[in-house]
């Protein structure tokens, strides 16, 4: 009976030693995680959280540029009123109307519950693009480099905001600083991100860098949002000074000062002190190689778009139909118009339209060179009425030939399009003709849009005898006959009815 209690009380002793054995691990592996695991934020509240940073160092960035340091002669700046927080895409619409109008991009961070039923039509325009076009994004790369007879600044002074390939459509253009005025209203029309090269040798440089700054700082925050400057002067004429990509800009500039741009006269231009040409070519494919997307609008700084050019033409290219389904290479170009100085510039068709029969509009360069920008429809074109499905179309498919054969449109296109030649200038005219006479070669199609167009900043052109230009445009003539286009004959061949 002993024997048989000391087994019982032996079992018993064990297990209990067990037990509480098992339960000291089990609180020990507890502690150690609780100590160790910290809770992983949820993606939606940790972008929240990100978001909020991003527009505390915006607005903290917004009130530095309302200060003016450090002439203690000037009144600090009232604070500027805040815009709306951008979104890491293209913009579709004006900055306090971007609830009333789609938006080029769709927040890709936002789900299908967060999205308005426009917006979530508009991501799948988006998608459709993307799957049409099969393009590849394109990083932002600051870098000096030359470039045959000129040194250039890519991306010297880069937007804010950058872009897939497939968001929105690039406007590139080129200019030196006395054109810069033009910059506001043009990206007023635009409303999508802008590529400008400009030009700006020896003491040019300083003038330009102040009117970027002064651009950035003192202007339509859209300029700092969506604008990329690079800058660019010929190995002879380098400028004294030339700070890194990062070191651009200290401070902010004094807006109560008037920028270089305004009120400048051309013999004040270090350019035109020097007798220097203005390497217009160059400007354009230095612009449009750096553009981020797909489609690109390589045009003239003073001519203003329609109004929602970006989405209505997506929309279009996202439907895939039509002419866009042909083989060929094809490119979409657009009516230009002029206006007397004294018009507002017309934001759609119907106004176009209306201000062609009342003659304060006219063609482009109707009086100085109108079988240059003679577009095949255009009589056409102008009788038919504006359409209200908010799209654009095709309204003919052109060729460069027959009496067009000096046409020189400008149109949206892609980065396969033929460069411009980079040895003419704006002085020496017919700039634009070899690059004409390839796109006719390579039986490029010329998709003319119905609804789309350019307007020419205000004040109609008129012939003016210039005896120094026509001296010039001499000597480009005779270049492109004896050297450009017998180049051109070895590298594209000919076509029937091609010409330059």
């Amino acid at each position: 009976m002993y024997a048989s209690k000391k087994t019982f009380f032996i079992k018993v002793l064990l297990v209990a030693c067990c037990v509480y054995f098992g339960v000291m691990i089990f609180e020990g592996h507890r502690t150690a995680n609780e100590q160790q695991i910290v809770p992983e934020e949820a993606p939606v509240q940790a972008a929240e959280r990100n978001l909020e940073a991003v527009e505390e160092n915006r607005a903290a960035k917004m009130e530095a540029r309302a200060i003016i340091p450090p002439d203690n002669s000037q009144p600090a700046a009232e604070p500027q009123e805040q815009p709306p927080p951008p979104s890491s895409s293209a913009v579709g619409g004006d900055a306090s109307t971007l609830k009333e109008q789609p938006r080029a991009v769709v927040d890709e961070t936002e789900t299908e519950d967060q999205l308005s039923e426009e917006d979530r039509r508009y991501r799948a325009v988006l998608e459709k693009v993307r799957t049409v076009t099969d393009c590849l994004d394109r990083p932002v790369l600051p870098k000096t480099q030359q470039r045959g007879d000129y040194w250039v600044l890519y991306n010297y002074v880069p937007a804010e905001r950058s872009f897939r390939c497939h968001e929105t459509i690039t406007y590139t253009t080129h200019a030196d600083y006395s054109f810069m005025d033009n910059l506001v209203p043009l990206l007023d029309h635009w409303k999508g991100p802008i590529s400008v090269a400009l030009h700006a040798p020896g003491a040019d440089f300083k003038n330009t860098l102040d009117s970027i700054a002064y651009l950035r700082d003192c202007t339509d925050p859209l300029v700092r949002e969506l604008v990329t400057f690079h800058v660019y002067f010929s190995t002879k004429h380098v400028p004294k000074e030339v700070p890194k990509h990062n070191s651009v800009f200290n401070g902010f500039f004094n807006c109560s000062v008037q920028p270089p741009y305004a009120n400048v006269t051309n013999e004040q231009m270090y350019k035109t002190q020097k007798n220097l040409l203005y390497p217009v070519n160059v400007g354009r494919n230095i612009a449009r190689e750096t553009a981020q997307t797909h489609f690109i609008l390589p045009s003239d700084i003073e001519l203003y778009p329609s109004a929602n050019v970006i989405p209505q033409f997506l929309s279009m290219i996202a439907e895939n139909k039509g002419p866009l389904l042909s083989k060929n290479p094809k490119v979409y170009p657009l009516h230009i118009f002029e206006v007397s100085a004294s018009s507002q510039v017309p934001e759609n068709k119907t106004a176009l339209l209306e201000m062609l029969r009342n003659g304060t509009a006219i063609p482009f360069h109707k009086k100085v060179c109108p079988e240059c920008h003679a577009v095949p429809k255009s009589k056409e074109w102008q009788q038919q009425k504006e359409t209200t499905d908010g799209r654009l179309h095709v309204f003919h498919v052109g060729k460069r030939i027959g009496r067009f054969v000096h046409w020189e449109p400008i149109f949206i296109g892609t980065h396969a399009d033929p460069l411009y030649d980079e040895r003419l200038s704006w002085e020496g005219k017919s700039d634009k003709m070899t690059q004409g006479y390839i796109l006719c070669v390579m039986d490029y199609n010329f998709l003319i849009l119905d609804n789309a167009f350019l307007v020419h900043k205000p004040g109609i052109k008129v012939y003016k005898k210039d005896a120094k230009r026509d001296m010039l445009a001499g000597k480009t003539r005779r270049l492109i006959k004896k050297i450009i286009f017998p180049e051109l004959k070895v590298l594209y061949k000919t076509r029937k009815g091609c010409a330059v």
